[in-house]
């Protein structure tokens, strides 16, 4: 796989103005991935800046950036950001960015199972090292559980149809596959959305399958003890459910969204939005990397 293509970040320039970041500043990208955004924020570093980057996926560790100097590679979640920083010694920093899309080098490795393009092995795991696959999932889960997945991170219409389909077909033979996957949910896929719909199921299981908004809840807490106060806040996301609990989480510091008021009914808030609305991609970056379609980037400074 050529650089340039596994190197495609998302809102590379606003990304990198929301950051506001300074030459001499420490930042952390908790989503390294193939390392777009980061050789981008430490193009902007000085001798004396750094740049801490996090990744659970031992192939995104293995190509990570080498320069000693000024960039640290964390092999691990990012839901472990204050432990992880405390062990480097770093007790605040001046910018944090994520990007919550799966990387184009998970979509295109098709032993993976990310993608439904090719038939391969349902694993979906960030975390190779982690026990539980797609395939583990849909063989032990209840169907009432596959619904509730399917419903929630995937907002999938039949949900309830589809887990009593599955459930009912991996008592003939497991479904372990991507190809056999696709043979159980054919006959309830609308041919006129069947990327869609084929997409919203993968996104359930895949989130599912590595806890992601458990992580990111966790992640968005500790990255607000992490910063330091004028430092920024950068998340790209890709569906409603984890757009939402940014948002809420920027705009009240909980992720009801709820803005709780002292004595004096001044709102108490942990940031200031830089943005009061989210920023997409334009045209050209949408023409030129289709996967970025749909991204929103939201920033907060800590006040």
């Amino acid at each position: 796989m050529s650089e340039e293509f596994y190197h495609t970040p998302v809102l590379l320039n606003a990304a990198l103005e929301g950051l506001a970041i300074s030459p001499g500043g420490t930042y952390v990208d908790v989503t390294y991935g193939g390392g777009g955004h980061s050789r981008a924020i430490l193009s902007q570093l000085g001798p004396d800046g750094h740049l801490y980057g996090f990744d659970q996926d031992s192939d995104a560790v293995a190509r990570a950036i080498r320069d000693d100097a000024r960039f640290t590679i964390v092999h691990g979640n990012f839901r472990y950001l204050r432990n992880f920083l405390r062990y480097y010694g770093c007790d605040a920093c001046d910018g944090i960015l994520a990007d919550l899309g799966v990387s184009s080098h998970h979509f295109d490795d098709a032993e993976r199972g990310f993608s439904f393009r090719a038939d391969a092995p349902l694993d979906m795991r960030m975390n190779r090292r982690a026990r539980r696959s797609a395939a583990t999932l849909l063989a032990e889960s209840t169907e009432e559980r596959l619904a509730e997945i399917l419903r929630l991170y995937g907002e999938v219409r039949q949900a309830g149809r589809m887990a009593r389909t599955i459930v009912t077909a991996r008592t003939q033979s497991p479904v372990d596959t991507t190809g056999r996957l696709l043979e159980v949910l054919h006959p309830m896929i609308d041919p006129r959305r069947e990327k869609k719909e084929l997409a919203q199921v993968f996104q359930a299981l895949r989130i599912e399958v590595n806890g992601e908004i458990d992580a990111l809840r966790t992640f968005l807490e500790q990255a607000l003890s992490a910063l330091r106060p004028g430092g920024r806040l950068a998340v790209i996301t890709y569906h409603s459910l984890e757009d939402r609990l940014v948002k809420n989480f920027m705009r009240a510091g909980n992720f009801a969204g709820e803005v709780s008021k002292d004595f004096f009914g001044r709102a108490e808030v942990p940031f200031r939005l830089v943005s009061n609305k989210p920023i997409v991609p334009d045209a050209s970056e949408i023409e030129a990397n289709p996967r970025s379609r749909s991204a929103k980037l939201r920033v907060a400074e800590k006040l």
